[in-house]
């Protein structure tokens, strides 16, 4: 748990900067439509530190999940490697520190071992 905790200001740190759109040269794209089908109810924050579908999404949705999800997964490679945690730790702990956080009222979020909840 100590390491998690180590963890938690390095992803805090990549994924801001990472969701600020310094990370692909589409993710201004990509996060208006992800940040659109939250809005919707269609896309949620996952407790593994991933977005997933509260409900079914078209193609434009389902590839900016995909971008998004892609970026975030080489954050989390990468914070892991710097803690010598897995990745699966490092998604966990973003979604605790910084993910969680920033739930809008209305948006999905889905803890571990759970089914989706509305903020």
């Amino acid at each position: 748990m100590m390491r998690n905790q180590a963890l938690f200001p390095v992803v805090a740190a990549v994924v801001g900067v990472m969701i600020a759109g310094s990370a692909f040269a589409d993710v201004a794209a990509a996060k208006a439509a992800v940040d659109a089908a939250k809005a919707a109810g269609i896309v949620g924050e996952q407790a593994d530190g991933y977005l997933g579908f509260v409900a079914s999404g078209d193609g434009a949705t389902k590839a900016a999940v995909a971008e998004i999800n892609a970026g975030r997964a080489e954050v989390y490679r990468q914070a892991a490697a710097k803690n010598n945690v897995t990745p699966e730790a490092a998604g966990a702990a973003a979604f605790q520190s910084v993910v969680r956080g920033k739930l809008k009222p209305g948006e999905f979020y889905k803890p571990a071992g759970g089914g989706w909840v509305r903020k």
